[in-house]
C-alpha cells in the first residue's frame, strides 16, 4: 500500500516575511509597506534535490548549504520589498559583503572563540584535553544562548521571531493536511521538530563528542580541525534532527528532544493574523509549484 504520509515542507522567517522551501521550488512571501503581499518564488535546483540529497551525512550538508543559500536570497528580497517605497535595492556588492562578514563573525564566535579561551584556561589551570573540549563545549553553548537572547530583545528581530512561530504553526496544519486558515493554524505550537534552532543545538552538542575524539594538538590541528569538521558535524546533527522526527513517538526520544523544543522558545513568538496569513501564502504557493511540476514531469513521461 502506498504511502498517505506528506512530504515534508519546512521554511524561514525573513523580514516581515515567510520562507517556505517545497519540493521542486521554494516561495517567499513578504509584507510590503502598503500592507499588500510580494512574492517570489524559485525552482530548486537539481543538486538539492537529486540522488544526493538521498545519502546520508552528505545531505545533511547540502541541506545546510541550501539552507544558507535560500535564506540569505529570501532575506536579501524581503529587505529590498521593504525598501520599495524608497525606490532602493541591496546591490550585489552589499550582498557579497553581507555574506563575507556573517561568515567570518559565525567562525569567530561560535569557533575560534570558544576555542582560544577553553585553550587559555585549560593552561592556567593545567587540565586534561577531556576537560578542556568539555569546557569549549560549555563556553560555545553559553555564547549560542547569549547570542539569541541578546538579539531577542531587537524588536525587528521579535518580529522575526514572530514570523518564525507562523512559518513552524503552518507546516504544522500541512504535515496534518489540515486547512490552511487563520483558524486552523492557530491550533498548532510555535515549536517544530525539524527547526533550524534545534539544529543548531544538535550541532552545538554533538561538536563537544566529536572534537573530543579528534584532540587538540598541535595548535594549527586545534584550529583547523574545529573548522574543516564542520560539515561532519552538520551530517550527523542533521541525521539526529531527520531521526528525531520519524520517532517522534518514541518516549526516549520525545526526551532527548525536548531541549531543542523548549530552545525554540527563545527563536520562535506567537504571531498575529497578517503575520500568519504570510506564512500561509507562502505554504500556498509552494504546494502549487510543486503540483505544477508534478504535473509536468507526469506528462513528460
Amino acid at each position: 500500500m502506498a504511502s498517505t504520509t506528506p512530504p515534508s515542507y519546512g521554511g524561514q522567517a525573513v523580514i516581515e516575511g515567510v520562507l517556505i522551501r517545497g519540493q521542486s521550488c521554494s516561495t517567499v512571501a513578504v509584507r510590503r509597506p502598503d500592507g499588500t503581499i510580494a512574492l517570489r518564488v524559485d525552482p530548486i535546483g537539481t543538486l538539492f534535490t537529486g540522488r544526493l540529497r538521498k545519502m546520508p551525512l552528505v545531505r545533511g550538508v547540502l541541506a545546510l548549504v541550501e539552507s544558507l543559500t535560500l535564506g540569505m536570497r529570501a532575506l536579501i528580497y524581503s529587505a529590498n520589498v521593504g525598501m520599495e517605497l524608497e525606490g532602493e535595492e541591496i546591490g550585489k556588492g552589499a550582498v557579497a559583503g553581507i555574506l563575507a562578514f556573517s561568515l567570518l563573525l559565525s567562525l569567530g564566535l561560535f569557533f575560534l572563540l570558544p576555542v582560544v579561551t577553553s585553550e587559555l584556561l585549560g593552561k592556567a589551570l593545567g587540565t586534561s584535553d577531556i576537560v578542556s573540549n568539555l569546557a569549549e563545549g560549555i563556553i560555545r553553548l553559553a555564547i549560542f544562548l547569549g547570542y539569541i537572547v541578546l538579539i531577542g530583545r531587537m524588536e525587528q528581530i521579535r518580529r522575526v521571531f514572530m514570523y518564525h512561530g507562523a512559518e513552524h504553526m503552518t507546516v504544522h496544519a500541512q504535515e496534518h493536511l489540515h486547512p490552511l486558515d487563520v483558524a486552523s493554524v492557530r491550533n498548532y505550537p510555535t515549536a517544530h521538530p525539524r527547526c533550524g534552532t534545534a539544529f543548531l543545538l544538535f550541532v552545538v552538542v554533538l561538536a563537544i563528542f566529536v572534537f573530543t575524539l579528534v584532540g587538540r594538538d598541535p595548535l594549527w590541528w586545534l584550529l583547523t580541525s574545529r573548522i574543516v569538521l564542520v560539515p561532519v558535524i552538520a551530517g550527523l546533527g542533521y541525521e539526529a534532527i531527520r531521526f528525531s522526527w520519524s520517532h517522534g513517538d518514541n518516549p526516549i526520544v520525545r526526551l532527548i528532544a525536548a531541549p531543542s523544543l523548549a530552545l525554540q522558545a527563545l527563536t520562535t513568538l506567537q504571531p498575529d493574523d497578517d503575520q500568519i496569513e504570510i506564512a500561509i501564502e507562502a505554504m500556498k504557493h509552494a504546494l502549487e509549484g510543486d503540483e505544477a511540476a508534478a504535473a509536468a514531469e507526469a506528462t513528460q513521461v
